[in-house]
């Protein structure tokens, strides 16, 4: 079914931005209504496992991963642009929160509540912040090779935190990758064997249902089965197993919560809340642009760093940790006919409404089912196909790709997409700080028609001018770009016997700044010292105004400027050294052998 679309030119834009849900409201029907109602039903039953596990993946109590999927969601709905996003816990900034809160406090602690909910907070204004700033854009700097290596990561540090329920061995609080492994091998002995088997039986059952019938809601049915098995092996053992469970949900609305925002706490958090702030604007906007292309709707990335930022903010005060777009659901959402925002908001109210219901039976459900489960997600995490491609196409981004999973695991996952983007950035600068400088001569095609090509084994130097080079420039003329260009041209034009006269063809450059303006005057000087000069060809109009602006091109003089190639060509071998052409044998230049026959021709008697 199309989604609702609404006359959104009849309000003034100052309120679309504030109120940017009169977009949709006011469009919707009886039939939509019933769609997005359906569609919000489906997802509040889909979301219900999600929540347990994800606020289990946090550290934090499971009733959190349920408050938080309900008044964030509602809020992002109605202030974000996407008709399908869906908002709520996610895997990812589960696995970020609890590796960066867990050295600080106990997870499950007081103290662990109310800092997560300070990173909350604090996430949520940099949302905001980022959103008024209208700074939709930033998220294009995170490269897709690190987020897979991200969610390599993520799913390696979800592994080694649930080892210690999976097995029942006591591993100290906040280990590292190899502490964590070191301590499970020196204490084997000490595994609890009953709540293995409870988390074996769970494992399989999750990797079996998944694998072979995809479309049943796995985690549910294995942490029944894993209930199922704990209870037998407890009644089995007389009731002294010793398999802890979670103990029953508290059926009520989300609790107000206040968040600690003393100087200590914020500096503790800081540095946190700026890494999942980058990771949960990355997700909501990829999620909601991927659906976009299916819905046909257009995503303002402004938009939704205000949504996602006001959602947080509400969240922290609603019992709620950092929430952001999640793919499932909203995959979900969209598959499930939703029309309008109307079905994420619906689905947090149905999600209320269920958890009154179900509240009860989490006294039956095993931490070790819990870890099972989490293990599963965690290895669907791994896009191994991705890896492979990444290792196969690119050296650079192979780089990329191990610098962010080293440091997600080894050192922590809030750094290690800084990493993974900082290394990016400077890969992309060390190749723009490097444009190629293609050197081309004429060649005749079969026809008889003339075309400039690279220098090949077809075209050889030979087959140009000794008095001119033309190269064309494939890249921008910026401060970062200069030294590699002039060092490039000095190799060209600098030593005795090599072209005096060079033809920068432009049209591959796309930009130009006073650094690179300044490099053509000083070259321009050098070859016209030398006995030649600097031509441009071809060049865009933001290049010829920096130009212009510069000075460059009054220095250069109209006679070294022009806007086809054949007529600086033109201008160029009509002042050539005749001496040197007559000793000339291999040159391909029209122009040059017209003036010959020209000049053969005077001379004949």
């Amino acid at each position: 079914m199309p989604p609702i679309l609404t006359d959104s030119n009849a309000l003034p834009r100052t309120i679309l931005r504030l109120l940017p849900f009169m977009r949709w409201l006011p469009g919707i029907t009886r039939q939509s209504a019933r769609a997005d109602l359906l569609a919000g039903l489906t997802g509040a039953v889909i979301v219900l496992p999600q929540c347990v596990a994800f606020a289990t993946l946090a550290g934090m109590p499971i009733e959190y991963g349920l408050y938080c999927a309900m008044v964030p969601a509602v809020i992002a709905a109605l202030f974000g642009s996407s008709w399908h996003l869906v908002s709520g816990p996610t895997n990812a900034i589960s696995i970020v929160l609890f590796a960066s809160l867990a050295p600080l406090a106990e997870p499950g602690s007081a103290r662990y509540v109310e800092l997560a909910l300070t990173v909350t907070l604090l996430v949520g204004a940099m949302q905001l912040a980022m959103g008024l700033a209208r700074l939709g854009t930033l998220v294009n700097f995170i490269s897709h090779t690190v987020i897979v290596g991200f969610m390599a990561a993520a799913a390696i540090v979800i592994i080694d935190a649930q080892l210690k329920t999976f097995f029942g061995i006591d591993i100290p609080r906040g280990a590292g990758f190899f502490e964590t492994w070191g301590a499970l091998l020196l204490r084997v002995d000490g595994v609890d064997l009953q709540v293995t088997l409870v988390s074996l039986v769970t494992l399989g059952c999750a990797i079996a249902l998944r694998h072979y019938v995809p479309r049943w809601p796995y985690m549910i049915i294995a942490m029944a089965i894993g209930a199922l098995a704990a209870l037998a092996i407890d009644a089995a053992s007389g009731g002294r197993s010793g398999i802890t469970t979670v103990g029953a949900l508290p059926a009520s609305l989300p609790p107000l919560s206040l968040p600690d925002l003393s100087t200590a706490a914020i500096r503790e958090t800081g540095a946190i809340a700026l890494a999942i702030t980058i990771l949960a604007l990355t997700e909501a906007v990829s999620i909601a642009r991927s659906i976009a292309v299916r819905s046909g709707q257009r995503i303002d990335s402004t938009q939704e760093f205000t949504g996602q930022g006001l959602s947080n903010i509400a969240g922290a005060f609603f019992s709620s940790y950092p929430s952001s777009g999640s793919f499932n659901r909203s995959g979900v959402n969209y598959d499930a006919g939703a029309r309008s925002p109307l079905a994420a908001a619906s689905s947090a109210l149905f999600l209320l409404a269920i958890l009154f219901a179900v509240a009860p039976l989490a006294a039956y459900l095993p931490h070790a089912a819990m870890a099972a489960v989490l293990m599963v997600v965690a290895w669907g995490l791994i896009d191994f196909k991705g890896i492979r491609q990444i290792l196969q196409a690119s050296r650079t981004e192979s780089a990329v790709l191990v610098l962010t999973f080293l440091s997600g695991v080894l050192i922590s996952l809030e750094f290690c997409i800084l990493a993974g983007v900082m290394l990016s950035l400077m890969l992309y600068l060390n190749r723009t700080s490097k444009p190629a400088l293609v050197q081309l001569v004429p060649a005749s095609d079969a026809d008889g028609t003339r075309r400039f090509v690279p220098v090949s084994a077809s075209a050889p130097p030979s087959a140009g001018c000794p008095q001119l080079l033309v190269l064309r420039v494939d890249g921008s003329l910026f401060y970062g770009a200069v030294e590699h260009v002039r060092d490039r041209l000095l190799e060209l034009t600098g030593a005795a016997g090599q072209p005096r006269n060079l033809l920068l063809l432009g049209d591959g450059i796309n930009l130009m700044d006073i650094a690179g303006a300044h490099m053509i005057d000083v070259e321009a000087q050098r070859l016209a010292a030398a006995g030649g000069g600097l031509y441009l060809a071809a060049i865009k109009p933001t290049v010829r105004e920096m130009l212009e602006r510069s000075g460059t091109l009054a220095a250069l003089g109209t006679g070294h400027v022009f806007e086809r190639k054949g007529d600086a060509l033109a201008a160029i071998l009509a002042r050539r050294d005749t001496a040197t052409c007559a000793a000339c044998t291999g040159c391909a230049f029209d122009e040059c052998r017209v003036a010959a026959r020209a000049a053969a021709a005077q001379d004949t008697p």
